[in-house]
């Protein structure tokens, strides 16, 4: 039996900064990191070597917002589906959003996604509690030592998980010490949009006219009044998938990650396609909030690079073909991004936009030091094993045949990134190896420093 693997001569991007070096995995943990190298005194006998040399070593991309549809909506996708696609995708650990069927907003239905992750997911899992305006006594149940954090539908949601009324709102602020993440968008000003819109076009609404609806003005709204009341209580409030620039206003730079009370998300989505690309792609690109202007796109970068935005994601979000191909007012918004983000990220790199260093921080570091996540996000000795190799020189066409989401479509087909992952460790196991699995450990549950 291997006792582990030693990657040597890789350009290990990690902690802001490159070098040329070696990493030694033992079990299920980093055993020594070194820089140049491999020295002659260290016994290779019983390791499998990788030479890496020419690919990027980073930490496996933790995601901190998914919907993999699993219980209740399984067709769309499911807790081994997607996180497969993931973990092809350099992502080795995510937190996975409530609104399932039935919605996680009981401690007992949320015990029920974690054990069937523990059989299931090939990646690395925590689950969000869900937020109900009746479920305040369940949520202060939870663990933040084992739970990632709260998650609140201000916008864009249905049934009991819209959460609008302002007394509920106080109390959850008030009471919940655990991070709370929160999609916001103002659903008054969305429906008054709307409505202005079926005058003019009936049901006929075209596609490109839903950042007209779900607008700057609905995002702000509420992005501005949760601000507000996350001050008022000193809440630690996640604001996710920022989609605006005058959003950006909200969120400062000046001061370390670790002291922010108030942090951003930035999705892969909102910095890749612009308003300009609904002509081309449609439904395939409606996401709920809404791609937005290419000067809202650019200034969401922007923000990326200087620090106002904490932390990358995904935000993914499948929907069947069949779904997708619906007129406006039926088509569901969301799309599958797990298995492409950090190609598309680098691709980001290699035209300039970032650094692969910048990436690894937003996508790995930053999560993990944001979430306080145990012992992940990192290259460091004594963390778990959570690795991925890019060979940032061989480019790979998105087709529809090499996808792995259950849905079967991703707004990047046709595209050839420039970028591929090559390998992905989790927890010391080679998963994933250049389009093969091995399949014979799951991931585990995430843990929390809190």
């Amino acid at each position: 039996m291997s006792k582990g693997y030693i990657i040597e001569n890789a350009t290990i991007i990690n902690e802001n900064s490159r070098f040329s070096g070696y990493v030694i995995v033992a079990g299920k943990k980093i055993s020594k990191i070194g820089k140049g190298s491999l020295p002659v005194d260290i016994q290779k006998a019983g390791y499998q070597i990788i030479n890496a040399e020419g690919r990027y070593l980073i930490p496996g991309a933790i995601d901190d917002q998914v919907h993999f549809r699993e219980p209740g909506l399984t067709a769309k996708g499911d807790l081994y589906s997607e996180p497969k696609a993931a973990v092809a995708g350099g992502i080795t650990s995510y937190m996975e959003m409530p609104n399932t069927s039935p919605p996680a907003v009981t401690q007992s239905l949320l015990a029920e996604k974690y054990e069937t992750a523990a059989q299931k997911s090939l990646a690395n899992y925590s689950f969000y509690m869900g937020t109900t305006s009746t479920n305040l006594e369940e949520i202060i149940k939870t663990d933040p030592t084992q739970v990632c954090g709260l998650k609140i539908f201000l916008g864009s949601s249905t049934g009991d998980m819209l959460v609008e009324d302002k007394h509920v709102l106080e109390d959850l602020f008030r009471e919940v010490k655990m991070l709370i993440a929160v999609h916001c968008e103002d659903d008054h000003i969305i429906y008054n949009n709307l409505q202005k819109t079926k005058e003019k076009y009936g049901n006929e609404i075209p596609m490109h006219l839903h950042p007209e609806i779900r607008n700057t003005e609905a995002c702000y709204a509420s992005s501005s009044r949760t601000v507000e009341l996350a001050m008022k209580h000193n809440t630690r409030l996640h604001i996710l998938h920022i989609s605006t620039e005058k959003e950006l206003s909200l969120f400062r730079n000046d001061i370390p990650l670790i002291e922010k009370r108030i942090t951003a998300e930035a999705c892969v989505h909102h910095l890749w396609f612009s308003q300009e690309d609904y002509q081309r792609l449609g439904s395939k690109i409606k996401w709920n909030p809404a791609v937005k202007s290419l000067r809202d796109r650019d200034a969401i970068r922007q923000a990326v690079i200087d620090g106002r935005i904490d932390v990358l994601a995904t935000d993914h979000a499948p929907h069947t073909k069949v779904e997708k191909q619906n007129p406006y007012l039926s088509c569901p918004s969301g799309g599958p991004l797990v298995q492409h983000a950090l190609p598309a990220l680098f691709e980001l790199a290699a035209q300039g936009v970032f650094t692969p260093e910048l990436i690894v921080n937003r996508y790995c570091h930053a999560v993990a030091d944001m979430f306080q996540v145990k012992e992940r996000g990192y290259i460091r000795e004594g963390y778990y094993a959570d690795l991925v190799l890019i060979n940032p020189n061989k480019p790979k066409l998105v087709e529809e045949q090499s996808l792995l989401y259950k849905c079967g479509w991703s707004p990047f087909e046709g595209v050839t990134f420039s970028a591929s992952i090559e390998k992905t460790f989790v927890n010391g196991h080679l998963v994933y190896d250049n389009g093969i699995f091995d399949e014979s450990e799951r991931g585990m549950r995430l843990s929390f420093n809190r």
